[in-house]
């Protein structure tokens, strides 16, 4: 009996040191993906936890900086252990509500993750609501969801009030003290971030008495396409003879502008700024055709999209205001309330670059 007591015995210390050992494993695990900043705030680690379904649904897809975003998202599915993003859109950006369509197919397929650079303003809004019904996180990136409905968490490129300014000072730069008139060429009327963005210059305009002297007498729309915008360019300058500045939002938008400006000989008389990529406007920058314009990283953008809709979808974050995550290159994020909309949560990425014949190369 007393053999039979201690076996038990040797067996009972053996699964408490074994219960133990376990435990302990099971802490490391989980607080290894957690760390704490000075001020007392858990930051997760976005780690990979298993392969998801996802879909990368940009304004278009023939558009260089959306496939650069892509390239961003594939290289954190990558970095993450999960498969790779459907890189789907309609083809031409000037479709504004062809994304429902891809948004209602990604829902039927039941995918992990949507990440969504919105085209179609508020219309995109009831099959986001579909899919978060369905237990599928949207993340929007580049452009959100006006009133928020159905979207987890909106990845801001930069402060949109702060591209408002930057547009703003970038045509005082150019326009010089004396001022003068400038017309806004934009992409579609249904884009919630360009119509974000050029209510933010609009305000920045009247706030300060320094931009006075600015004249900002049109908004045309080229819908993301070249032809439209160079055919919208030209009108302005029918239009207005007095014309100083066309100020384009939009990558499309900005170097069919200086393309156009650039073709009619109008560069001395008619300058061109707003948002656009290096490569594309470079000769256009050194030749003094558009002597300053600003962006940011797509590549950049399409990674951190894609960590926190991996995030959120592996239940590594929540959605939710003050939630603090490291992802992966990048580094660290907080989820904020969105400060440009009255609804809805952001992530601020940033920061802007302003390019001019110094820097364009």
């Amino acid at each position: 009996m007393s053999r039979w007591l201690k076996v038990m015995a040797a067996l009972f210390a053996f699964a408490l040191l074994s219960a133990a050992c376990s435990s302990s494993d099971d802490t490391t695990t989980t607080t290894a993906a957690q760390t704490t900043t000075s001020s007392g705030t858990a930051v997760v680690s976005i780690e990979g936890a298993g392969s998801i379904t996802a879909t990368f649904l940009p304004k278009c897809t023939n558009i260089a900086v959306f496939p650069q975003a892509n390239s961003g998202a594939e290289e954190a599915a990558a970095e993450l252990g999960s498969e790779t993003a459907a890189f789907v859109g309609p083809a031409d950006c000037g479709d504004a509500t062809g994304q429902i369509e891809f948004m209602t197919n990604a829902v039927t397929q039941g995918v992990g993750a949507i990440m969504v650079s919105n085209n179609a303003g508020d219309e995109l809004a009831p099959s986001a609501q579909a899919a978060a019904d369905a237990g599928i996180p949207v993340v929007s990136w580049d452009s959100p969801i006006p009133s928020a409905e159905g979207e987890s968490v909106f990845i801001a490129q930069v402060d949109f009030d702060e591209t408002g300014l930057v547009m703003a000072e970038m045509a005082l730069d150019i326009l010089g003290a004396g001022g003068g008139q400038f017309a806004i060429l934009s992409a579609t009327p249904e884009a919630a971030n360009q119509n974000a963005w050029i209510a933010a210059m609009e305000e920045a305009l009247t706030a300060d008495d320094k931009f006075a002297s600015l004249e900002l007498v049109d908004t045309v729309y080229g819908n993301d396409v070249a032809e439209d915008s160079v055919t919208q360019a030209l009108a302005l300058v029918d239009q207005y003879p007095d014309l100083g500045l066309i100020m384009a939002p939009t990558t499309v938008g900005i170097v069919a502008a200086a393309q156009a400006m650039t073709q009619e000989g109008l560069c001395d008389q008619i300058k061109v700024s707003g948002l656009g990529l290096p490569d594309e406007m470079r000769e256009y920058t050194e030749s003094g055709c558009a002597p300053q314009f600003a962006l940011w990283s797509f590549v950049d953008l399409g990674y951190l999209a894609y960590y926190v809709a991996y995030g959120i979808a592996t239940g590594q974050i929540e959605a939710a205001d003050g939630v603090t995550f490291e992802a992966g290159r990048m580094g660290q994020y907080t989820i904020t309330a969105d400060p440009t909309r009255d609804a809805g949560l952001r992530v601020l990425m940033g920061p802007f670059t302003v390019y001019n014949a110094d820097n364009v190369g």
